[in-house]
């Protein structure tokens, strides 16, 4: 089963942040337009005195006391009847170090029903529990099958119950077994490999849903998931490393890079290209969010391909340029798309102009005739 706690909460980096908070600003709770307060009348939720209002006091009692370390709560206080929870991906898991987002609905007739939960997919789908448009697949909700006992229980199931069981038994090791039919098969060896690369495809999406929180993280959450991605950046650009270099299987991967180490192991041309693909975007990413990132921005290279006008292969010219620390700019493009793409990538950076390149004889690439290399 996966481990509760990531190395960034269990180091006390963040200790003074709150795991469970009172916020006010709903804007962006994908349920926000549910469960509406009625005009110049009371509901269940404004109703002090209602039973719905006071069991939900009693879920915000047991967040504050017993949340677990790898999972923060935010409520609303306009909104009791909506919060929000993040789970930090745990260790030993093709999860580790993500941030998995949960926008939550009390229904009018809370507990009798189940809440309504929405996960922030991004369009992504990296468990068999967790679609790309959000649903949420789970017995506790009552929106998959299961026996008695698994199913939401009036009397006895709770929020806190309910992100627990979405910490371990959903962001698991092995997710592949969470497939309708394959919980009982583990071990085989077909299985497995099938497992292993399962494995792989969910890390590659772990690490672009973390580039989309960067891009805009929840609100209520933007510090702690810059602080996140600032502290654990360099770990998970080790993960990246060992797992594309075959030093790692997926999920095993510790900050000194000791634990869990296997011999070489082949590593899948798919998941490989994935990875390089997205390697630089985390570098940039990290580095733009603070991040300490030591030898990891020398290691990236950039490849671009510089493309004229002329459609003979003499009209295509591919050149690579080092992305150093602090990182060094991407050539300038001559014409079309890659104009607009250096143009988007200066925007990425924070920078208003790209600098007029050219390239020595030596190959070092200089801004108007100067020897010095260029930086951002």
């Amino acid at each position: 089963m996966a481990q509760s706690v990531t190395p960034l909460l269990q180091n006390g980096e963040i200790e003074n942040l709150k795991r469970f908070d009172v916020v006010t600003d709903d804007s962006d709770h994908y349920y926000l337009n549910l469960n509406l307060p009625k005009k110049n009348d009371g509901d269940c939720f404004t109703n002090g005195g209602s039973k719905v209002h006071k069991k939900i006091m009693q879920e915000w009692k047991i967040l504050d006391q017993h949340l677990p370390e790898a999972i923060l709560v935010r409520v609303y206080e306009r909104r009791i009847d909506l919060l929000r929870a993040v789970i930090v991906g745990a260790t030993g898991t093709p999860y580790h170090d993500g941030l998995f987002f949960f926008d939550i609905a009390f229904p009018s007739d809370y507990p009798s029903s189940p809440p309504q939960v929405y996960y922030r997919a991004f369009g992504l789908r990296l468990n068999p529990n967790l679609y790309a448009n959000g649903r949420v697949c789970l017995s506790l909700l009552n929106t998959w099958s299961g026996k008695k006992n698994e199913k939401w229980n009036p009397s006895g199931s709770t929020i806190l119950q309910l992100l627990i069981s979405i910490q371990g038994l959903v962001l698991n090791e092995k997710p592949y077994y969470n497939e309708p039919g394959l919980g009982g098969w583990p071990g085989r060896a077909f299985l497995e490999k099938n497992s292993r690369a399962y494995n792989e495809d969910v890390f590659v999406l772990s690490c672009k849903t973390m580039l989309f929180l960067l891009r805009r993280p929840p609100k209520n959450f933007e510090g702690f998931v810059a602080e996140h991605f600032g502290k654990r950046g360099n770990a998970i650009l080790g993960a990246c490393k060992a797992y594309m270099d075959g030093r790692m299987r997926v999920g095993y991967h510790t900050d000194d890079g000791s634990s869990r180490k296997l011999a070489t192991l082949k590593v899948s041309t798919k998941f490989k290209a994935s990875m390089e693909g997205l390697y630089p975007e985390l570098v940039v990413a990290f580095t733009k969010n603070g991040a300490s990132l030591g030898n990891f921005v020398e290691q990236v290279e950039v490849k671009c391909e510089t493309v004229s006008l002329d459609p003979s292969p003499k009209g295509i010219e591919k050149k690579t340029v080092s992305l150093e620390q602090p990182p060094k700019v991407i050539e300038k493009k001559k014409v079309g798309i890659w104009k607009k793409i250096i143009g988007n990538l200066t925007k990425i950076l924070g920078l208003k102009t790209m600098p007029s390149l050219k390239r020595s004889a030596s190959g070092v690439v200089q801004r108007n005739g100067e020897g010095d290399p260029v930086g951002f």
